[in-house]
């Protein structure tokens, strides 16, 4: 696979004379990122990571890179690729690469991935992170592949999962999230796999100790693996941590929607009417952001619960049929498919703007717009597109319908990512040292590391945390250092 980079063995990228930039960054971003470090200094000298290979798919961005470094430090080895082909940095990608001479990432870090990969490009970069083979350890020592995962929308560990299957049948499985060319790809590339080797995701599979999940969409696709008993290791659910899917999920998005808004049209959204699909965690983000920037907020919802919720925050609840003439922004935010279709392009205001910030990029229905006869695509500049549709009218689709947070800006602020990378950080320090003891499912982090986690972020922010007397811990059946709220409270 080649492309208009830079490619040797153990990375392939954009640029390598970003790095300097991106190392500004990435020091930038530490500052930021409190929990990280903290972990950082808490476990240097025990290096509870040594001896694991972790095969990393996140968004390459200056947060993540700060992530793997931390592994780094704590004794692991790392190959990293992107988890989506818009939402990479290059110069956060050239920085890991070429290394900052610490002990975080003395000689580099095997890096694969660029902004603005093609889907065959995008597989092939997750493919090159489970290959180990020439990558030795200090001692020269190679292996076939990953001791363990940290993935992002589930695909890594899917690929591995279908490489098993593909090796015993020939048959690959159709994903719900693939059109029909994405299922054509992975299968070239795990027949290419089995012809050399007819055994190695067999081979990897048995040397993956368990993996760490970031993303809704992928707990959702692992939890059918978990329900059908075809889960191979045990996956740590990083995505339902508290400090994740209510920080990350709400305040990162909060932040980053109005950010990549206004870097890819700079449109006003004061007085203007928005519609955001889904009032889960993202989406309640979403609608804060565009109202505190002074739109009219609409919500669609599936669910009742998150409906009244939406309702009793002060938003109109419609369906995107009721509004759809209405509207000057639509933002998807439910991780399902077809929730704006042909018919709805057709009806929306001249230059009404679309964006994505669900993982996939099926919930704007690129493929039927591409499909409606007459339609005619301008690029205004990069991932911003201007679509002539058949009635004479034009919208805007930002990202190619792809999250549009990581492709028209750089997605959530470092402290927001610190919560969510600390808590990635833990799952694979708990991976290390506990997998014997992990059934092949998925598993929830519990309360008093979620509260850790949150612990470790409040000087930061100049926050003086009350203490419970013995006295008041008895009195409502808490110990004195937490947990503080039973495992089903929902706050």
């Amino acid at each position: 696979m080649s492309h208009r980079g830079i490619t040797s063995t153990n990375f392939s990228i954009a640029d390598l004379a970003l790095a300097q930039t991106g190392r500004h960054q990435i020091s930038l971003a530490q500052n930021e990122m409190p929990g990280l470090m903290a972990i950082r200094a808490e476990y240097a000298q025990s290096q509870p990571l040594a001896g694991a290979r972790i095969s990393v798919s996140l968004s390459i961005t200056v947060q993540t890179a700060v992530l793997v470094e931390t592994l780094v430090a704590l004794g692991a080895r790392v190959r990293l690729a992107s988890c989506n082909i818009f939402s990479s940095q290059d110069e956060a990608a050239a920085a890991l690469v070429v290394g900052s001479g610490t002990s975080e990432s003395p000689a580099g870090i095997s890096v694969f991935g660029w902004k603005g990969e093609s889907s065959k490009e995008f597989w092939w970069c997750l493919d090159q992170i489970l290959d180990w083979s020439n990558y030795p350890d200090a001692d020269g020592n190679t292996h076939p592949g990953p001791t363990s995962i940290i993935d992002d929308g589930g695909d890594l560990i899917y690929l591995v999962h279908q490489g098993i299957e593909f090796e015993k049948s020939g048959v690959l499985h159709r994903q719900n999230s693939w059109i029909e060319s994405e299922h054509e790809i992975v299968r070239e590339l795990l027949a290419a796999s089995q012809s050399k080797n007819p055994t190695r995701f067999a081979t990897l599979v048995s040397q993956v100790i368990g993996a760490s999940e970031e993303t809704t969409t992928g707990i959702q696709r692992l939890e059918e693996l978990s329900r059908k008993g075809e889960l191979k290791f045990p996956v740590i659910n990083v995505n339902d941590a508290v400090t994740k899917s209510k920080f990350d999920n709400k305040y990162g998005i909060r932040h980053s929607l109005v950010d990549g808004l206004n870097r890819a049209t700079d449109v006003l959204i004061g007085g203007k009417v928005a519609f955001v699909a889904g009032y889960g965690d993202v989406g309640k983000g979403c609608a804060e952001a565009l109202a505190g920037q002074g739109a009219r907020v609409i919500i669609g919802e599936i669910d009742p619960i998150c409906a009244l919720q939406a309702a009793m925050d002060g938003y109109q609840v419609a369906q995107l049929e009721e509004v759809i003439e209405q509207l000057d922004f639509v933002i998807t935010a439910t991780g399902n498919i077809d929730i704006v279709r042909p018919e709805h392009f057709l009806k929306l205001k001249n230059l009404a703007i679309l964006a994505n910030v669900g993982h996939f990029d099926n919930e704007i229905d690129m493929h039927g717009l591409e499909a409606l006869e007459g339609a005619q695509k301008v690029q205004i500049k990069p991932l911003v597109d201007q679509w002539t549709l058949p009635n004479g009218r034009s919208i805007l689709v930002l990202s190619e319908g792809r999250v549009m947070n990581l492709g028209n800006a750089t997605g959530h602020p470092s402290f927001v990512m610190s919560a969510s990378f600390t808590n990635q950080a833990m799952a694979q320090i708990e991976l290390a040292q506990n997998a014997t003891n992990l059934e092949p499912r998925v598993h929830l982090i519990g309360k008093l590391a979620d509260e850790k986690v949150a612990r470790l972020h409040l000087p930061a922010l100049g926050v003086s945390l009350t203490k419970l007397s013995e006295r008041q811990a008895g009195y409502i059946s808490v110990p004195v250092e937490g947990p503080y709220k039973p495992d089903q409270y929902r706050y």
